[in-house]
């Protein structure tokens, strides 16, 4: 059955391996992916656990529907303790790695201790061994997936990997499968560095039985027919994410020089148009290429037209990378927001925070905090296109004073930098935003204030806020599969009823995580997508799971509270700056200077700010300190967290 993919337990210290079905009580309480994580992290996690130490658990997944006729249900999830923040670590990726995992016979992976030299994990149709990566040591990401597949001689293998960056240690290294298919937040890949581990590859030929395989396929396609006929998808079918980018930054809603301004200007060059335009690499007939069994096909292949890196081959870019190397930096080349893409791909580093983190070394440059000496004679000024690709390699090898200092995150730098240098980061729980400027969006703004793993778009983010959806259609999404009787509001400038829609975003974020799917096939950019009513079908066809939507949704919110109490023991207060759920000062005191009407001159009211925070804690069950109720935590059952059950 789809149910029967198995938990290994791997200590790299010892050697030790060992494989246990994952019980059905527990796909009941967690269902699998990012939800089972949570448990695995809080209950194998010792708490205060040093995020670089061998007690520190890697836990890598895939969702319950992973590899079964649900379509998309390709995605990968890494969770352990932070390094970058000291909080919760979480990544997620694209790809074929997950479902190339499930055919091999495993769900989930718990890695502890520390291999004595460089190391990778071998997964092959239920048998699991560690291999020596000394030859590995030191290559790319890409180089390390080719040097795997010949050494074990299958080109069908597919492995999770790290790049220079994760072996430096660098607290924001990611992990990579693929050209470019990246889980960049919260420094999973320094866990891996820090573990001697290079990568884990896997193959698998192994059958999964499917519940009602006819019936599964039926229902398919109705949602890959809901899926495709969302003009959203459909667009970045054609353009790729870019997109999202090219609109927002028309309408003001992007981070350029740091956080100075909310529109990058005469940007024509790295607009969605003009990249496509250079992504003429293609497989076949196409030019888009996509993850395991999705539809969309929304990111570009491109080689580097010209400069130093003319002609490496690429996917992408991202609107994450146009605006960590193109509107924070505020650097407008579309060779230069390429070749970030490329160097970040090929190094293993999250692109959001190591452009942020350079855009605020620019601004620290500019105000002079920071000097010529710190920068070993870099002009590190805003638009300095070879400086910006610099600092990349810097970071990614540790090489010089200021490249090291950046290389730890925005928190310990701006302890080491010193003056007023942390005024200017800008971070919630140690995590560097996004490139997006939410002062024109409470809604958002809330969201990245109390996401789970720090400054989010990807936890609980009400995108389609900005839609301006009549109020009977809001209550109609978001009055479901709990009913919801307060006031929300179609005005994206609103306070009233956000609190609500980033709790019921939250919770339907962590039931897609939890299921593998991606979010581009649930309500997030798409007001008609799919979520948990379509849920309860999808999981009983392919799974015989039989569950109805208010079950998937208590499952999401006992499975966000793991994370919650995974927090709160590690540190996190309401309105520390450093570890809490609020905002750079910057969100309150200065507002917008350019874009759309509704944006020049908007910033976020305090008062009802923290009055959004209460509402939300209000939502979670949780007391005004954002702690949840012993009453919330017996509703969940999770009084007796943690429970030690796997």
């Amino acid at each position: 059955m789809a149910l029967s993919r198995k938990i290994a337990y791997i200590d790299l210290s010892t050697g030790k391996i060992e494989v246990q079905p994952i019980p059905l009580e527990m796909r009941k309480k967690f269902l699998g992916g990012r939800g089972l994580d949570a448990y695995l992290l809080y209950n194998h996690a010792p708490k205060g656990v040093d995020p670089l130490g061998p007690k520190n658990p890697l836990i890598v997944s895939g969702g319950i529907l992973t590899a079964t006729c649900a379509s998309a249900t390709a995605r990968t999830h890494v969770m352990a303790k932070s390094p970058l923040t000291h909080l919760l670590g979480s990544c997620n990726m694209g790809g074929f790695f997950a479902p190339e995992m499930a055919w091999a016979g495993f769900h989930h992976l718990v890695i502890k201790g520390k291999a004595k030299k460089p190391s990778y994990i071998w997964i092959h149709n239920g048998k699991i061994e560690i291999r020596d990566a000394a030859r590995l040591w030191g290559k790319s990401t890409t180089e390390t997936q080719w040097a795997i597949r010949e050494e074990l001689d299958d080109d069908e293998i597919k492995s999770m990997v790290i790049g220079p960056a994760g072996e430096n240690l660098v607290r924001y290294a990611n992990v990579m499968t693929g050209i470019k298919n990246s889980g960049g937040r919260t420094g999973m890949g320094c866990v891996m560095g820090s573990k001697n581990l290079k990568a884990i590859a896997v193959r698998g030929t192994m059958d999964i039985k499917i519940a009602h395989p006819m019936e599964a396929l039926e229902f398919n396609k109705r949602f890959i027919d809901q899926i495709t006929s969302a003009k959203v998808n459909q667009t970045q079918g054609t353009l790729g994410t870019a997109f999202i980018w090219g609109a927002t930054n028309s309408w003001g809603g992007v981070r350029t020089r740091n956080f100075q301004y909310n529109q990058c200007e005469y940007a024509d060059d790295i607009e969605p148009e003009r990249l496509d335009e250079i992504a003429t690499e293609t497989i076949g007939p196409y030019h888009m290429t996509g993850c395991f069994g999705c539809q969309v096909h929304c990111r570009a292949q491109y080689k580097i037209p010209t400069g130093p890196f003319a002609g490496k081959y690429d996917e992408g870019p991202e609107y994450t990378s146009q605006g960590a190397f193109g509107s924070e930096p505020d650097c407008t080349k579309a060779e230069t927001v390429l070749a970030g893409n490329h160097l970040v791909n090929q190094y293993g580093v999250d692109n959001l925070e190591i452009g942020s983190i350079i855009s605020w070394a620019m601004e620290l440059y500019e105000l002079g905090i920071l000097t010529v000496k710190d920068t070993d004679g870099l002009d590190l000024k805003f638009g300095n296109d070879e400086a910006l690709l610099e600092m990349i390699r810097r970071i990614c090898f540790r090489d010089g004073w200021l490249g090291n200092t950046l290389a730890d995150g925005g928190i310990p730098a701006s302890e080491k930098i010193g003056q007023d240098s942390f005024d200017y980061l800008i971070q919630v729980k140690g995590m560097s935003n996004l490139h997006s400027d939410e002062r024109a969006t409470p809604g958002l703004a809330l969201n990245i204030a109390t996401a789970s793993r720090g400054s989010d778009h990807l936890r609980s983010r009400p995108a389609i806020d900005l839609y301006h959806l009549p109020e009977d259609v809001l209550h109609r999404i978001y009055g479901n599969p709990v009913p919801y009787d307060g006031q929300l509001s179609s005005e994206h400038t609103e306070y009233v009823g956000k609190a609500w829609q980033v709790f019921w975003q939250e919770n339907c974020f962590m039931g897609v995580d939890s299921l593998g799917i991606c979010k581009y096939h649930t309500t997030f950019l798409g007001a008609t997508l799919p979520n948990f009513e379509d849920w309860t079908k999808v999981l009983y066809l392919n799974t015989g799971l039989e569950m109805t939507a208010k079950d998937i949704w208590d499952i999401t919110e006992r499975c966000n509270n793991l994370e919650r109490l995974f927090n709160l023991r590690e540190g996190l207060t309401r309105n520390d700056l450093k570890k809490g759920d609020t905002l750079n000062h910057r969100y309150f005191d200065e507002p917008c200077r350019r874009g759309a009407p509704d944006v020049i001159g908007a910033k976020i009211d305090r008062d009802k700010f923290e009055t959004m925070i209460d509402e939300f804690y209000m939502h979670h069950g949780w007391d005004k300190n954002g702690v949840p109720t012993k009453k919330t935590l017996k509703r969940l059952g999770l009084e007796s967290e943690p429970s030690h059950l796997l």
